[in-house]
């Protein structure tokens, strides 16, 4: 199983910067950007321009909304991918009936566990803050949390970002037991 890397932490922690450091390893990189360009939200724009300006000109990029499940299953061994960010897909996939949600994230487990490419993921911290007052807040929350598990569980590395540090995870931690998927035991709160 080719090397899988999550890094995750709370928005503005410094996740992006890291998960491009740890790219930068690699001679051929294949930056997945699941982002959708929207021309009426300009402050969005700029995030993404931000991103673009920071990775090297010789990484491709791919932007991919939904398709990541076969983006990373067709990747091949002498590629690193990263992939930015869970979250952003997940919020692309939001409207998703939970059974289709559920087979979204098993394709994609399964496509991380087959690959032949390192995978580098970026993932939103979203759980440390109060509950979401609206249902779509709590469903995005939990759905990533779960998410998040589940590719930890498999990672090999597995970075926390705060305040400009990351954290390696996989060697501080203890890992949990692994969750089964769409279950009650993996949304363990």
């Amino acid at each position: 199983m080719a090397p899988i890397i999550l890094v995750t932490g709370p928005a503005r922690s410094g996740k992006s910067v890291w998960a491009e450091t740890l790219a930068q390893q690699a001679s051929k990189v294949t930056y997945i950007a699941t982002a959708r360009v929207d021309a009426n939200d300009p402050e969005w724009s700029d995030r993404i321009t931000a991103h673009i300006d920071r990775r090297p000109c010789h990484w491709r990029t791919q932007e991919v909304p939904l398709e990541l499940p076969n983006t990373i299953a067709q990747a091949t061994a002498d590629t690193c991918l990263l992939v930015d960010s869970l979250g952003t897909w997940l919020a692309n996939c939001l409207d998703d009936a939970e059974d289709i949600w559920q087979n979204r994230c098993r394709s994609l487990l399964e496509a991380l566990e087959q690959t032949a490419a390192r995978t580098i993921l970026v993932a939103e911290e979203t759980g440390w803050g109060v509950v979401p007052a609206y249902p779509l807040g709590r469903q995005f929350r939990d759905r990533l949390g779960c998410l998040t598990q589940e590719i930890g569980a498999i990672a090999q590395e597995t970075y926390l970002v705060a305040g400009g540090h990351a954290l390696p995870l996989h060697r501080l931690g203890t890992p949990l037991p692994r969750p089964k998927l769409g279950s009650k035991t993996s949304s363990r709160g």
